[in-house]
């Protein structure tokens, strides 16, 4: 089953999000994700979270709509997404795409990126989009395949510690069961020479960053 999330971030590009969402999708809006589903005229099957960001008239609007809400509080130990996330994953979704999850809170932004870093979070295939990017996480062991364009932008990050034994396919700049080292920049800016890439990983875990022409 398949997931999509509207976090609170900024959406970059409102009709590509529009055009993600297939028959079929589980809806989820974590708190003002709602105020985005409103806006694209996309009915949520969820709404979640502590509602600090979500006029009470729109929750009251979606909830007349038969919407489901799923409330917390205010003090609580988790994000609205972070809560969404696991919503989605106990519910039994294996992909999740996660739309406006970055913005200018850089607090926020970061600790959205390593959402999927979650033990439990890892059993889904979590996709973070914005705009034409697209970010994923590789786990060891785990071949990630990017479609894409020639020309398109494709960096690899580590997370946590040495990232080992990567190697790429039809990438411009070609690794070979390498080492990427945590906190260098080595990965950055690879470019993808045919409409598919792949990316493998050994040990470790990868930021995989897609920028779209």
């Amino acid at each position: 089953m398949r997931a999509i999330i509207f976090a609170n971030g900024s959406l970059g590009d409102a009709e590509a999000a529009r055009s993600i969402v297939q028959t079929g999708d589980m809806i989820i809006a974590a708190d003002g994700g709602g105020d985005y589903c409103r806006q694209l005229d996309i009915k949520p099957h969820i709404l979640i979270g502590d509602f600090d960001s979500l006029a009470p008239k729109e929750l009251s609007a979606w909830e007349r709509q038969g919407v489901q809400i799923v409330r917390h509080p205010e003090r609580k130990n988790y994000t609205d997404l972070e809560l969404a996330l696991e919503y989605a994953r106990e519910q039994g979704a294996d992909e999740i795409l996660v739309l406006a999850a970055l913005g200018a809170r850089w607090d926020h932004t970061l600790a959205n990126l390593f959402l999927p870093v979650l033990a439990d979070l890892q059993r889904c295939s979590i996709t973070l989009l914005d705009g034409r990017q697209e970010i994923h996480l590789i786990k060891g062991g785990e071949t990630l395949e990017v479609h894409g364009a020639p020309g398109d932008t494709l960096s690899l990050i580590p997370l946590g510690g040495e990232a080992l034994g990567v190697s790429t396919v039809c990438l411009e700049y070609p690794l070979q069961g390498e080492t990427l080292h945590f906190g260098s920049t080595r990965g950055v800016s690879n470019v993808l020479l045919a409409k598919t890439a792949a990316v493998s990983l050994d040990q470790g875990l990868l930021l995989c960053v897609v920028i779209h022409q």
